[in-house]
């Protein structure tokens, strides 16, 4: 069993899986502090100083301290239930990052498919035969011809 363990995670397409998960949640980590971090500030700014992340709505004040309060972390460290929409819209905004970025590859990717496969089949067309030989004289005619030019027995 352990033989056949070994096997399964050494095949290629096993390593390509985890080797894809460990790029994705990279990348995913610098997208999302490309959001938080560069593109959610000065949309803030634009809407009037707001602060997407301390966007929400108390569902329940806290035990700890009364509302209202001042930010998201406030409103959890008080242990209030919140609905934290702000967030949700980061998420989504890293969501759409991501796709995009991921649709730009897969995009090149195919691309560059289509071009190796453009090429292999102008390849095989230029290496095609355009010529035979005779079966009777032994002459080279053309691959298409239903006579030979040269001794007019039939092709």
């Amino acid at each position: 069993m352990l033989k056949e363990f070994k096997e399964f995670v050494m095949r290629g397409n096993v390593l390509d899986m985890a080797v894809g998960i460990i790029i994705g949640v990279a990348f995913g980590a610098i997208i999302t502090s490309l959001v938080r971090d560069i593109i959610m500030p000065p949309i803030g700014l634009l809407l009037g100083g707001v602060d997407f992340t301390n966007l929400y709505v108390v569902l329940r004040a806290g035990s700890a301290a009364p509302p209202p309060y001042h930010a998201l972390a406030d409103a959890q460290a008080a242990g209030a239930v919140t609905l934290n929409y702000g967030v949700f819209i980061n998420t989504i905004i890293i969501f759409i990052i991501v796709a995009f970025a991921v649709f730009m590859i897969v995009r090149t990717v195919n691309r560059a498919r289509r071009a190796a496969e453009a090429k292999r089949e102008a390849e095989a067309v230029a290496a095609a035969p355009t010529t035979k030989d005779c079966p009777h004289c032994l002459s080279k005619v053309h691959v298409d011809a239903k006579r030979c030019a040269y001794c007019t027995s039939e092709l």
